[in-house]
C-alpha cells in the first residue's frame, strides 16, 4: 500500500498554512493521503499575524480563526521553536520528506540610504512592531522620549506605527499588549506625529479602512494640508482604475477641507515631501530635511529644489520589509527573495532545485495583503503535486513521521506542538481575565515554552 505524500513546510504564518490547506484539499489528500509537518522558529504559530499586526487590529487577527481550522486537521503536525537551519537543515529535511516548502516571510527592515539614517533616534519599523507585539527576541524597552516624531512611508505599516505612537497607553490596554509594552507606552511623550510620502494622495498605499481608523481615536486629530491634494493625469487614471486608491483619496480630501479639532495628539499626513536627510546633533536625531516634489503627469514626481526642515526628535522608516537569506537556497540579493518559477526554487543553472519550493513573501517579496498569499500557495502546491505525479520528487530515506521526533530529541531541541499552542493560548487568556481583557501575550521565550509544555 503506498504511503502518504510527506511534505515539510518551513514557516507557520498565513503563507505556510495556506500551502498546507491547499495540500489537504488536493486529490492526493484522498489517495494516497498527505502528511504535513510545519516547522516554526517561534514557540507559537501564526507568524506575522502574531508578531506583525498591530494589537488594536483584532479584525485582522480574526484570520487566526481560519488558520486554526487548518492546523486542527489530523494530517498536520506543528513543530514550534525549531529553527532552520540551526536545528534542522535542508539535508535533514530531505531525509524525511518528499518535498519542502519554504514560507518564511519577511521580518527585517529594508534599508533606506539617507544621510543620518544611522543616528540615535532613527528606527526601523520592523523593530518597533516587534517590540509592541511582544516578540521574544527584541529588547523589552523602547525609547519614547521624542515629543515630535517622523514616520517615513505611506503604507499600512506606517499607519500602524503612527497610530500606536499617537494613541494613549490606556487606549491600547484593552488589547493583548504585554505589561512591558503598556508601561513603555505610558512613558511615551509623543504629541505630534508626521507621516511623509514623496508622492501624492492617489499614490498612497494605505488600505481605505486602515486610513479611516486613524480618525476613530478620541485622542488623535488627523490633519491634511489642502495644498497636498493634487492630481495629474496619471493620478486621475489611477483613481479611475483602482477603487481602493479612489477611496483613500476621498478620505484625505475630506480631512483636508475640515476645520482642525481639539483632540490632544496631532497626526499630520504630508504628501509631496521626499526625505533627503535625517538631521543630527551629538549623534542624536534633531530633525528631518525633505525636498518638496511635484507630479510629472504620469503619477510620478520630480524634485522642485525647495527644501523643508522639520523639527522632530525621532524618525521611523516604514519603507518595506526584507526577508532573511535562507542558507542552502539560491538568493536574489536585490529583491531579497528566493528565485523561483511557479513556486519551484530555481538554481543559477536554470534547473529546479529538486523537491524544493517557496511561497509567500520569501517568494515574491513583502507586498500585498495577507489574503494575496493564498493564490501563491495554490500555485506552488499545484506545481509540487505535478512534480509528484510525474515522478520528479526525490525519495526520502526515512519518511516515517516518528523519525522526525527522534531526530529532534537526539538534537535536544525543545519543540512545541499544536497541543502546546492550546495550552499557551489558555495561559494567555487566563492572564487577561482578571483585567477583563481577552488575553495578555507572554513575551519571554522560556515562559512560552513552559506554558506550551515543550
Amino acid at each position: 500500500m503506498p504511503r502518504p505524500l510527506r511534505v515539510a513546510i518551513v514557516g507557520s504564518g498565513p503563507a505556510g498554512i495556506y500551502a498546507a490547506d491547499a495540500l489537504l484539499k488536493s486529490e492526493v489528500a484522498a489517495d494516497p493521503g498527505v502528511s504535513i509537518d510545519i516547522f516554526e522558529r517561534m514557540p507559537a504559530p501564526f507568524g506575522l499575524i502574531r508578531y506583525g499586526v498591530a494589537p488594536d487590529h483584532p479584525r485582522i487577527k480574526g484570520i487566526i480563526t481560519a488558520l486554526h481550522q487548518v492546523l486542527d486537521k489530523p494530517q498536520i503536525r506543528l513543530f514550534g521553536n525549531v529553527d532552520y537551519p540551526s536545528d534542522i537543515s535542508l539535508d535533514d529535511l530531505r531525509a524525511f520528506y518528499d518535498g519542502v516548502i519554504f514560507a518564511t516571510g519577511a521580518t527585517a527592515d529594508r534599508a533606506l540610504p539617507l544621510p543620518g539614517i544611522e543616528l540615535d533616534g532613527s528606527y526601523g519599523a520592523a523593530d518597533f512592531v516587534s517590540w509592541y507585539d511582544g516578540h521574544p527576541d527584541v529588547p523589552r524597552t523602547w525609547p519614547l522620549e521624542a515629543e515630535k516624531v517622523a514616520v517615513l512611508g505611506v503604507g499600512n505599516v506606517a499607519l500602524d506605527i503612527a497610530r500606536v505612537l499617537a494613541k494613549t497607553a490606556d487606549e491600547l490596554l484593552p488589547t493583548e499588549i504585554p505589561a512591558n509594552v503598556y508601561e513603555g507606552l505610558k512613558a511615551n511623550r509623543a504629541k505630534e506625529i508626521h507621516v511623509f510620502g514623496r508622492r501624492g494622495p492617489a499614490q498612497a498605499k494605505f488600505s481605505p479602512m486602515e486610513l479611516r481608523e486613524l480618525d476613530h481615536s478620541p485622542n488623535i486629530e488627523v490633519i491634511v494640508d489642502p495644498e497636498d491634494i493634487d492630481y495629474d493625469e496619471g493620478s486621475i487614471a489611477t483613481r479611475r482604475g483602482n477603487k481602493q486608491a479612489d477611496m483613500v483619496a476621498k478620505t484625505l480630501e475630506n480631512w483636508a477641507i475640515r476645520d482642525a479639532g481639539e483632540r490632544p495628539h496631532k497626526l499630520f499626513l504630508h504628501f509631496f515631501e521626499s526625505p533627503v536627510e535625517v538631521l543630527g546633533e551629538d549623534g542624536k536625531v534633531v530633525g528631518l530635511r525633505t525636498e518638496r516634489t511635484e507630479l510629472d503627469g504620469t503619477g510620478n514626481v520630480k524634485g522642485t529644489g525647495t527644501f523643508n526642515t522639520w523639527d522632530v526628535g525621532a524618525v521611523y522608516r516604514a519603507v518595506g520589509y526584507l526577508s532573511d537569506k535562507l542558507p542552502k537556497l539560491p538568493w536574489d540579493i536585490d529583491s531579497g527573495t528566493v528565485p523561483d518559477e511557479g513556486g519551484r526554487v530555481m538554481q543559477e543553472s536554470g534547473e529546479h532545485l529538486q523537491s524544493t519550493y517557496v511561497t509567500g513573501w520569501i517568494r515574491r517579496g513583502p507586498v500585498g495583503l495577507i489574503g494575496h498569499t493564498k493564490g501563491d500557495a495554490n500555485e506552488t502546491v499545484s506545481n509540487l503535486l505535478d512534480d509528484y505525479a510525474n515522478g520528479r520528487l526525490q525519495t526520502p530515506a526515512t519518511p516515517a513521521p516518528e523519525a522526525v521526533d527522534a531526530f529532534l530529541a537526539e538534537r535536544n531541541v525543545r519543540f512545541t506542538t499544536w497541543e502546546g499552542w492550546y495550552k499557551l493560548d489558555a495561559a494567555e487568556k487566563a492572564l487577561g481575565e482578571p483585567e477583563g481583557r481577552e488575553r495578555v501575550k507572554l513575551v519571554e521565550r522560556e515562559d512560552m515554552l513552559r506554558a506550551s509544555g515543550a
